[in-house]
């Protein structure tokens, strides 16, 4: 497997189990980022049901803002980490009232210097409608440059569509 990893696709695409079996593969200790918080009952219960996914053997990390650091502390060449997901990162740096683009620079020079391998999982949310509002334009904007950014940093894109993998890149 080569890294660091970008696993794109839709809502339950997938791309989050096979994020989990590319992790699993490596035969390495197994750290998850999560950037998700639990703002309401609904997505605390899809927090539980991500955490159920792994077994015991997982360390689990909470970055709702600063991946850059959590990226430093987690990545090293005995252990996988799983990004999950720059989605939900990026919507969190957007109602921060944080610069998403700064931001945007600041996770890809990290990405491209990390000190052991990482899987990314991220949104394709350029696919749909266009969105109603100025803030969800402006997110499906800054989604779209995210992706492309990793993208070039990335030893390997795969794009994943009802369960099934594409490799884009490597």
């Amino acid at each position: 497997m080569t890294f660091p990893l970008l696993v794109l696709g839709g809502a339950r695409s997938g791309k989050s189990a096979l994020a989990l079996a590319r992790a699993q593969a490596s035969g390495l200790a197994r750290v998850m980022i999560a950037t998700a918080t639990a703002g309401d009952a609904e997505m605390a219960a899809r927090i539980a049901r991500h955490r159920a996914e792994r077994d015991a053997t997982w360390r689990t990390v909470e970055a709702p803002l600063d991946l850059v650091g959590a990226l430093a502390d987690a990545a090293a060449p005995e252990r996988v980490v799983v990004v999950e997901c720059l989605t939900l990162w990026l919507s969190n740096v957007m109602l921060a009232g944080r610069d998403a683009d700064a931001e945007t620079a600041a996770l890809v020079a990290a990405a491209g210097a990390l000190a052991g391998p990482v899987v990314f999982v991220s949104n394709e949310v350029g696919l749909g409608l266009v969105p109603e509002t100025p803030l969800g334009r402006a997110f499906r904007d800054a989604q779209g440059r995210l992706n492309q950014a990793m993208a070039r940093v990335a030893a390997q894109v795969v794009f994943v569509a009802a369960g099934l993998p594409l490799t884009l890149k490597g």
